[in-house]
C-alpha cells in the first residue's frame, strides 16, 4: 500500500493493514509469493493428507492430481506431483504439490483444492479417516457421505465369531 521512509504498510488477502518497520524489513527473512510466481514454472502450492495403508497409495496419487487437475488456478504445465513425505504407524502422509501463476489468489485456491479433494476422494470410495478417526469397521457405515455411496448400499451387519476348542 505505501512505503515511506521508516515504514512499509501492507495489506493481506483478508484486508488487514499492516505496518512493518523498514528496520524489520531490511534484517528479516522475507518471503514474496508474487516474485515466485513470475518464474517460467510459477508458485508451488502444497498440502498434505494423510490416508490409512488399506488405501492403494497409486489410487491415492491418482485422486490427489485429478483434484488438482480440476481446480481453477492450478496450472496443468508443469504438472502436479505427490510426495509421499512419511509412513506413520497408522497412515501414509500424502503431499500434493501444484503450480499456480496466481499468489493473490492462495486462501481461494486451497479452499477450491481442499474441496475437489474430497470430492475425487468420495467419488473414488476412498475415505479420509485419519489421522484422528477411529471405527468399529463391522456395523459402521462408511466415512463417505450418502450421495457418493453406491445405490443400494446398505450398511453392513455386526459380525461375531466364535471359536470351538475341540479338546473339551
Amino acid at each position: 500500500m505505501e512505503k515511506t521512509i521508516l515504514v512499509t504498510r501492507i495489506r493481506t488477502i483478508k484486508n488487514v493493514d499492516i505496518t512493518i518497520p523498514n528496520s524489520m524489513v531490511l534484517g528479516s527473512h522475507i518471503i514474496n509469493y508474487s516474485s515466485s510466481s513470475q518464474q517460467e514454472s510459477g508458485l508451488i502450492l502444497n498440502t498434505t493428507v494423510t490416508i490409512g495403508y488399506d488405501a492403494p497409495w497409486r489410487k491415492v496419487h491418482e485422486l490427489l492430481i485429478q483434484a488438482a487437475q480440476s481446480t481453477e488456478n492450478i496450472l496443468q504445465k508443469p504438472p502436479p506431483f505427490i510426495l509421499q513425505t512419511s509412513l506413520n504407524d497408522f497412515y501414509v502422509s500424502y503431499e500434493l504439490n501444484a503450480y499456480t501463476d496466481r499468489p493473490e489468489l492462495m486462501a481461494k485456491i486451497y479452499s477450491d483444492l481442499h474441496q475437489n479433494i474430497q470430492d475425487k476422494f468420495n467419488e473414488g470410495g476412498v475415505e479420509i479417516m485419519s489421522p484422528h478417526y477411529s471405527s468399529l469397521r463391522d456395523g459402521n457405515i462408511t466415512a463417505i457421505p450418502n450421495e457418493y455411496l453406491p445405490k443400494g448400499y446398505k450398511t453392513p451387519s455386526f459380525r461375531v465369531s466364535s471359536v470351538k476348542n475341540d479338546s473339551n
